[in-house]
Formats: C-alpha cells, structure tokens, sequence
C-alpha cells in the first residue's frame, strides 16, 4: 500500500487523455489501496449536496467506487465557496470601463491552462518537476498580474489550509491548480508511471466516442463499443447511428439500452431518457416520448444539456431539421 497518493482531476477534460482517464485514476487508486480518499478541492456541503456534478465529472466515477470498496470519502476544502470570487471577479472587471484590457491578460492565461489540459498526459507526465514548473510560471503570472485572493479564487489560501488537515496517509485527489500546490508540499506522493488496464482501454473508447467527430472511423467506433457492450458503450453507439442518419437502428439500440441497469454512470440516466424520447418521437411514438421526457425531470439529477432536451420535447415533438 502506498502511504499517501496525491492525484489532479482534470474535471471534464478526462475525456482528452487516453492515459489519464478516469479509469486510469482508479487503477491507481486500487494499486495504492488508500485506507481514505480525500477530496481537496471540495467542501463536505458540495459533497453531501451535489454540487460537484457540473464540474468534476470525475466523482461520477469515484464516489461509486469509494463506496464499493468502503473507503471512506472527505472533502477538505472548508473554504470551496471563495472559489466563486474569481468568477465575480471577472464579471467585476466586465462592467468597469477600463476592465477589457485586463479580461483579454486574463484570456491569455486561460488559453495558456487549457494548452496544458489538451496535450496528451500520462501519471508520470503530471508528476514531472518539468510540467509542474510551466504549471507554476502560469499560474504564478496570472496571480502576479492580478493579485493572490480573489482573482485566483483564495487558491493559496485554501490549499495551505487543506495541507495542514492532511494526514500522511491516504488518497488525495485535487483540481489540476490546487494539486499544483500539494505536488509541491508532498512531491514523495505525485503519480507515477503504471501500466494501462485493458478498464482504461475500454475508458479511451468511450470517451472518443462522446467527442465523434467527421473525420472518425465510425465503424471501427462501432465494432469497439459492441465490443465493450456496457449501457453506456451501447448509447454511445446508437449516437453513431443517429449522427449517420440511421435512427431506426439507433432506437433499437435505445431500447435496448432501456431494459439494461443504465443507472451508472450517475450522468448516464439523464441521456439515455432524453434521447429515448426524442427517437421515439421520431418514430410517432408521441406517449411513450413524453414519458422518457417526464422520466429526464423526475431525476434527483439530470445533466443540463439532458434537461433542455426533455422540456423542449414535452413542448413539441422532436424533429431533425430537413
């Protein structure tokens, strides 16, 4: 067992990184075998709440396989509420006359972050000094330009706090900037180099297929999806299906996927209704549409895009534009 692991969420750019998925963070944490995972970058009230869903798809994912393993789940950040300064900060300057100028600094050092979260990342790569130095001098010239404090959303302030409440032992996993901040407090606990898992294979395929592009090889996409065969790999195939203009077979597929235990991942349930009904719609099944769009809002909880999708449905029958 390793005494502590200290890992960064890349919250919805997982699906990025064939390497560094979601499923390659849980084969780190079954090798490390933690007696507790400890979440730095977010408060109890967040995790009790549900707060993360829209931010950190990556607890999709953890949470059910903390509570399989009954490892018990801490979330460190009694602060995580300042996070919401930085935001305010920048809707500050939005409406001050002098604000643009510093708004496009502001766009330069995001382009700069999101540089580091679309080049390919493996464990060893983000716990290199190489990555965390370019890390630091950006984040280090965004907090020198506008202030440590609200600018940055109190970063260090919060980090420092959830370093002093760390034990020595356990799992801790961190947004990418705050884990910044504990790789260097705790450089003996950075990920290291593993072998991938055919899980984190199957976790590369899927999340390839969530990005479908044009230029894909959408039958190779297809037969590796089939083969997986998981509820989630089979709505991601009738998406193929449906973007090919072959609805009917994507509403088999839909089906199919209906009478399968689909309630994982926790973002998957909302999907899978709101898509049902618009295929159903297309096939004049009116009722039973409206029913997988009731179904959508009946959820405890249903990602945005899934929402938008069942009210516009309940208002007229869905329809690809001619």
């Amino acid at each position: 067992m390793v005494r502590m692991l200290l890992l960064p969420s890349l919250g919805p750019f997982h699906i990025l990184h064939p390497r560094y998925n979601a499923a390659t963070v849980l084969a780190l944490l079954e090798k490390a075998e933690p007696p507790v995972l400890y979440l730095a970058s977010h408060s109890e009230e967040a995790l009790r709440e549900g707060l993360w869903r829209e931010e950190d798809p990556l607890l999709f994912h953890l949470l059910p396989w903390a509570e399989a393993k009954g490892i018990p789940v801490v979330a460190l950040d009694e602060e995580a509420h300042l996070k919401g300064e930085a935001e305010a900060f920048r809707e500050a300057l939005a409406q001050h006359p002098l604000g643009a100028s510093h708004l496009e600094r502001m766009r330069a050092f995001d382009e700069a972050l999101l540089d580091f979260l679309k080049t390919p990342l493996t464990p060893e790569a983000l716990g290199s000094e190489t990555f965390l130095g370019r890390l630091r001098e950006v984040y280090e010239g965004f907090a020198q330009a506008f202030g440590e404090g609200p600018a940055t959303g109190f970063r260090a302030r919060r980090m420092a706090k959830v370093a002093e409440a760390l034990p020595q032992e356990g799992a801790v996993v961190a947004d990418l900037l705050d884990y910044l901040f504990l790789a260097e407090r705790f450089p003996e606990a950075r990920p290291k180099a593993h072998e991938p898992t055919e899980e984190e294979r199957q976790r590369a395929l899927l999340d390839r297929a969530w990005q479908l592009r044009e230029e894909d090889d959408w039958a190779g996409l297809l037969e590796g999806l089939f083969g997986v065969g998981s509820p989630e790999a089979l709505y991601l195939a009738a998406q193929v299906y449906l973007a090919a203009g072959e609805w009917q077979e994507a509403l088999k597929l839909m089906e199919e996927v209906f009478r399968m235990d689909f309630q994982h991942p926790g973002y998957l349930p909302g999907y899978v209704l709101a898509r049902l009904g618009q295929l159903l719609d297309m096939d004049g099944q009116r009722e039973r549409a409206l029913r997988a769009y009731r179904g959508v809002l009946a959820l405890s909880w249903a990602p945005e895009e899934a929402r938008a999708i069942a009210l516009a449905g309940l208002r007229s029958p869905f329809q690809i534009a001619s």
